[in-house]
């Protein structure tokens, strides 16, 4: 079941082998949203990491910023900005510049922190965490909608708090709620009527929770006067494609086992389990990842379609399985012939194709006629100059 139109992007966590200079790592992520501006990508989404040494963008407002100037059309979010660790007037104020220096493309996603390590290191317990997200997002909705809030928690205090600046955005920045196998996520993004990322993998396991989680955004989302809409969900899932299927699993052998490293010993993601021996046979066999040609992009985002029930945006979880160049072919060959199949862009071309094949003989006579014409005419214009 294709869905028109699907909405391609990328969320750059990103991830780094602990062997790579990290000032060329973050020129390298700068350059991926420069190539992925060029390749007519929707959307970007950028995250928010402290602690671990492998997600190395501290500040996602920070690298948009500068995105912004470097690109042309493609929007920009924070993917995602971890509430607990901000006090939300002065992470209101903050995303409302951002969205006047980039004029609207860029996006507020929001959720409780993605790495344990991070709260620790500043005191936030984790089970603190969904509470605190969910404290800042009411807060920081009714300070985008330009109302003024006086509340106090035991991690922020706010008198008269009102913006300076409304949103570029009307009525206000577009915002998201990453949503994973618990139910925060999509209970906080359904309250308000905002998107939901679907973090977590793509399995059918995962799929199923996905699913649920959405039917959750739906009933609460009703329940609090707003329309659920399919097109605000965007779903994260693992891509490297190639010209062949051989050349596509020789590619991520340059990078896949520190990836699979970092997922099995330090995040709390359950992507790639410790015990899942073969990176590539785990990814590829449990269904989380498409590791293929174009062709099998399309049939393994036809799957997501179909047991989801429809979402507005594939996102591809960025990594460095291959070397720089094959990483930015493979997003070359996604452009070219996987997005196009779900955003309805090649129809019209292929039925002016078919229609001029199918009246190719007609369309021939008829230009053969005009030419004969032309001929007799001349030769005629030719014989009465000879008779004269």
């Amino acid at each position: 079941m294709s869905q028109r139109y699907l909405r391609s992007g990328i969320f750059l966590a990103p991830f780094h082998d602990l062997v790579e200079n990290p000032t060329l790592a973050l020129q390298r992520d700068m350059e991926l949203l420069e190539h992925l501006d060029r390749l007519n990508y929707s959307e970007a989404w950028i995250g928010e990491h402290h602690s671990s040494g492998f997600e190395i963008i501290a500040s996602p407002e920070m690298f948009i910023a500068a995105a912004a100037e470097r690109t042309r059309h493609i929007r920009l979010g924070t993917g995602v900005v971890s509430l607990p660790y901000h006090n939300p007037f002065i992470l209101a104020d903050r995303m409302v510049q951002l969205d006047h220096m980039t004029r609207g493309r860029a996006m507020f996603g929001v959720g409780p922190g993605a790495l344990v390590q991070d709260a620790y290191r500043i005191g936030i317990d984790a089970g603190d965490q969904r509470r605190r997200m969910n404290e800042s997002l009411d807060v920081l909705v009714k300070l985008l909608q330009g109302e003024t809030v006086n509340e106090q928690t035991d991690w922020y205090h706010l008198r008269d708090a009102r913006l300076q600046l409304p949103c570029y955005t009307r009525p206000i920045m577009e915002m998201a709620v990453a949503a994973s196998r618990s139910p925060a996520g999509a209970l906080a993004a359904g309250r308000h009527g905002i998107g939901m990322l679907s973090i977590g993998g793509t399995s059918p396991d995962a799929m199923k929770h996905h699913a649920n989680n959405w039917g959750l955004y739906e009933e609460t989302a009703r329940a609090n006067g707003h329309t659920p809409d399919r097109n605000k969900w965007r779903l994260v899932t693992l891509f490297h494609v190639a010209e062949t299927r051989e050349k596509a699993r020789e590619n991520v052998k340059h990078g896949i086992g520190p990836f699979r490293d970092y997922f099995s010993n330090i995040s709390t993601f359950p992507i790639v389990p410790p015990d899942a021996g073969d990176p590539y046979e785990f990814l590829t066999k449990s269904g989380s990842a498409c590791i293929g040609t174009p062709d099998d992009a399309i049939a393994y985002i036809e799957r997501l379609l179909e047991g989801s029930g429809g979402f507005g945006g594939i996102l591809e979880l960025a990594h460095n399985w291959a070397d720089w160049n094959e990483t930015k072919r493979s997003y070359e060959l996604m452009a070219r012939y996987v997005h196009p199949h779900f955003q309805g862009s090649r129809e019209l071309r292929r039925a002016s194709y078919d229609y001029a094949g199918a009246h190719h003989d007609v369309f021939f006579s008829q230009q053969a006629g005009a030419v004969h014409a032309e001929i007799d005419k001349l030769a005629a214009k030719k014989r009465a100059a000879a008779a004269e």
